[in-house]
């Protein structure tokens, strides 16, 4: 008996090798890789998915396969169901694992790319069939008309361009309610370098458009060229993590996703679109993951971008795809921020290197939250601080720009650095969303010089010794401006009466840069056809509001045409190119013609205007 059952343990033991859990599953490589049918799949299937966890490895995790859901992503479009094992247990199904590719006796069969909503307490993961990723096509330049931008959430009303709650509602508030549906994994963008304050206001943001903002830490390298590192080719394994590149430099900003399929020059990942953006020329890097944070309500991958080894050329609806070696433009930025004491000797300084992904529509609000965030990081500002901004922009065969402007305190509820980032967004607005041509920007530098008082005055009063005045002479003028919580400044000087001015009723204006710029600002808003380079003329003739202006009044009609100031029309002419000007081009007149005759520069903010009553004898 003892030998029988000796022998019965022996053969027991050498039968264990036999039944033993099958052997774990290969790690996928780039390369050719045979594609299973989505007729050939069937519900009890058994898959495994490969995604990081943690680091750049990626590990297997186990898929049930449910059977397909039909019609999901559109018209004879099905969605693969399958419930996650493994660490998808814990971690359930995280944002950033969209792409893992998921395969079935070494067949690849899609991308993990959908979840079953929020608080499930299954793994329940949507698979985008491979046939769909493959449909991307390299060469086709149409874009969707469902972008996802900033700039189209301006357009339809919502408050999402002014970010966090500052324009009357909470943060996040006018997000889209989830319904308990299969909904696409949000794309974790990672902000790195960015303050805590800048994440609050813009996350919102990133929120309305169905990506999770996410602060990054600092694993990998810091990238610094968008030009592919060295060893390229070796990058981007399917079950790896990649990132699309929109800020790298001291500051970073990048959307994380899994890489589904590398024949070692193209790659395809995500399953789903990053912002439907269709054609895109954007960096494309490796990634590092920290960590996987499990949560029923958010489960995310908190990581880094790492290396560029190529860019993204199409941002579709199934996926996005990228080529490995190519190289994306970007725009270096420069930025200084100075903390000034009253003296105006400079007490601190902090310089910024960064590059801004290039399109049309998220280059604008990606230079916004740069400057934002620029400013959060200085220790000097705090509630009366006045910020003085002069910036450069350096373009490609046109004129560069001159920017500047001065920003206070004032009773609106948006604080000052906001609205400085709001004015500088809006310049790269105006060039960038040109309806003749694309703005080639070459390189931006700015400074920002921070001021440790509310620097605002008003122009409260003027005063003219004689109204009664000859033509050819010059007239003194008394200006009286009143600041915030100080003396009334004084300032005096002569305005000339040019010789040819009329006989009659005239006026001195004194007024802020806002109110000399209103009419060549609509002359150029009403025409939607102005071409680059007028539009970047009418950004170098914006007068700066640390100045007060004074022009000289008649009552004789101007005409404001694009970046053009014609005044003094006769009324003959003014007729002719009203009768004769394109439907589409309007032409904007004023009733009086404003004669600019000096600047007088202050070191405030100054806002108001004033008019001073003359006669020429």
């Amino acid at each position: 008996m003892k030998l029988r059952n000796a022998a019965i343990l022996l053969g027991f033991a050498a039968a264990l090798p036999v039944y033993a859990a099958e052997a774990a599953p290969s790690r996928p490589k780039a390369g050719k890789v045979e594609i299973m049918p989505l007729s050939q799949i069937k519900p009890g299937m058994k898959a495994t998915a490969w995604t990081v966890f943690q680091g750049t490895e990626p590990e297997p995790v186990p898929i049930e396969i449910i059977g397909r859901w039909k019609d999901q992503l559109g018209p004879n479009q099905d969605v693969i169901i399958g419930k996650m094992g493994g660490k998808a247990i814990r971690t359930n199904v995280a944002g950033g694992m969209s792409g893992s590719p998921v395969y079935i006796d070494g067949k690849l069969i899609g991308a993990v790319a959908l979840r079953l909503s929020q608080f499930s307490p299954d793994a329940i993961c949507g698979i985008t069939p491979i046939e769909y990723m493959l449909e991307i096509n390299d060469f086709d330049k149409s874009r969707p008309e469902d972008a996802r931008t900033p700039y189209k959430l301006k357009q339809a009303g919502q408050k999402a361009w002014v970010p966090g709650g500052l324009a009357g509602e909470p943060a996040g508030a006018g997000a889209p309610f989830q319904q308990p549906m299969m909904v696409p994994i949000e794309s974790p963008v990672s902000l790195s370098g960015f303050t805590e304050d800048a994440m609050r206001q813009f996350a919102p943001v990133f929120q309305q458009l169905g990506i999770t903002a996410v602060q990054g830490g600092g694993a990998g390298t810091s990238i610094r060229s968008n030009k592919p590192v060295a060893g390229w080719e070796r990058s981007l394994n399917p079950g790896e993590t990649v990132a699309g590149v929109l800020v790298d430099g001291d500051m970073s900003v990048s959307g994380l996703g899994t890489v589904t399929f590398n024949d070692g020059k193209r790659v395809l990942a995500f399953g789903h679109s990053f912002f439907n953006l269709g054609p895109v020329d954007m960096p494309m890097a490796k990634g590092e993951v920290l960590m996987t944070l499990a949560s029923q309500l958010q489960p995310n991958k908190m990581a880094n971008a790492t290396d560029v080894v190529g860019a993204l050329r199409q941002d579709r609806h199934s996926g996005i795809m990228g080529a490995l070696g190519a190289e994306a433009p970007m725009v270096p930025v420069t930025m200084r921020v100075r903390s000034l004491n009253d003296k105006e000797a400079v007490s601190s300084e902090k310089d910024f290197h960064f590059n801004v992904f290039v399109n049309q529509k998220w280059t604008p609000y990606l230079m916004m939250l740069t400057l934002y965030n620029s400013l959060s990081q200085m220790n000097e500002v705090a509630e009366e601080t006045t910020y003085r901004l002069r910036g450069n922009v350096e373009m490609n065969g046109l004129t560069n720009i001159s920017l500047s402007t001065m920003q206070a305190p004032g009773e609106v509820a948006m604080p000052a650095p906001m609205v400085l980032a709001t004015w500088w967004g809006d310049k790269f607005n105006r060039l960038y969303l040109n309806n003749v041509k694309p703005a080639e920007v070459k390189r931006v530098d700015v400074t920002v010089d921070l001021l440790p008082e509310r620097r605002v005055a008003t122009i409260e009063n003027a005063w003219v010794a004689d109204p009664d005045v000859r033509a050819g002479e010059d007239v003194p003028v008394k200006v009286f401006l009143r600041p915030y919580r100080g003396e009334p400044i004084v300032r005096e000087f002569k305005v000339h009466v040019p010789s040819g001015l009329p006989k009659g009723d005239h006026r001195i204006l004194l007024s802020d840069a806002n109110t000399v710029n209103r009419m060549q600002n609509m002359a150029g808003m009403v025409n939607r056809f102005i071409d680059l380079p007028e539009t970047v003329s009418l950004l170098n003739q914006e007068r700066s509001n640390n100045k007060l202006y004074v022009s000289l009044v008649e009552s004789s009609p101007t005409a404001y045409y694009d970046d053009k100031t014609m005044p003094s029309l006769p009324s003959s002419v003014l007729n002719v190119m009203q009768a004769g000007r394109a439907s589409n081009r309007s032409l904007i007149t004023s009733s009086e013609t404003a004669t600019e005759q000096m600047a007088l520069p202050f070191d405030y903010m100054v806002t108001g205007s004033y008019s001073l009553r003359i006669h020429v004898k």
